[in-house]
């Protein structure tokens, strides 16, 4: 969602395809009923978006990735490109869900605007995105190469990994009622090697270098991780920490 990120369906589906199967736990506290609106905050390729769909449920998904949302509608999905920052629903859905796509929202006070207008009264908001200490591995290890290469790696950190306290001040701050907030560490099992997750992921990071540089950087990288993330037999595990929340927006539901 961020302007430096370039989504890639196919190496997506390849080196990413654990952020949907890890989301079933956020669907099933989510509970989805037949009949209900939901919106799908940040849906990807939709691959999660089928799971709010099957229960019988009126699902609209939304990501700012066009290549996505493009694969998602080949679902037969009905997806949408829209900024998270400026979404355009009105008192619209009983619910909106958001799997591992919150954190590559800058501005959160944007976003949970828009989701308390999506909202009628009485509506859930269920999400789950990385937490305080989320990658905190290879996040170091990405700002340290480019320091080496005079560059600031602020400029190119595209998550925002809330503390609970913090983001639970956020979400009350816009009205809404903290009914569970769940964060914990949740080692994570790559599909691949770091490698695919590096360009999957931290775009962001190797565009903040000349184009000729930037595989040799994330090598670097890689090589810097390996005796952290990766085991004996070949298995990278990333240090994902989350924060999953179920807060609801006040009032009587009209039914409907």
């Amino acid at each position: 969602m961020t302007s430096t990120q370039d989504w890639d369906p196919r190496r997506y589906a390849d080196h990413g395809r654990f952020v949907p199967e890890l989301g079933q736990p956020v669907v099933e506290l989510l509970a989805p009923r037949r009949g209900e609106r939901i919106l799908d905050l940040g849906c990807g390729d939709g691959a999660l978006t089928e799971k709010l769909v099957a229960p019988g449920c009126v699902v609209v998904g939304v990501d700012g990735s066009a290549a996505q949302v493009e694969v998602a509608r080949r679902r037969g999905l009905d997806a949408r490109v829209v900024d998270a920052h400026a979404l355009p629903f009105a008192a619209e859905f009983d619910a909106v869900f958001s799997n591992a796509a919150l954190h590559w929202m800058p501005r959160q006070d944007a976003v949970h605007a828009g989701v308390w207008r999506a909202l009628r009264p009485g509506g859930r908001f269920v999400a789950e995105m990385g937490g305080d200490g989320n990658i905190a591995t290879i996040v170091a290890a990405l700002e340290r190469a480019l320091r080496r290469r005079s560059v600031d790696p602020r400029t190119a950190v595209p998550w925002t990994f809330p503390k609970p306290g913090e983001y639970r001040a956020l979400l009350e701050g816009q009205g809404f009622v903290v009914r569970s907030m769940e964060y914990f560490p949740r080692p994570t099992r790559l599909p691949g090697d770091l490698m695919g997750w590096l360009e999957t992921f931290a775009g962001s990071f190797a565009a903040a270098v000349p184009e000729g540089e930037r595989a040799a950087m994330l090598r670097e990288v890689c090589d810097e991780l390996r005796p952290k993330l990766c085991s004996s037999d070949g298995v990278w595990i990333a240090d994902y920490v989350r924060l999953r929340f179920w807060v609801e927006k006040p009032g009587t539901r009209s039914g409907g």
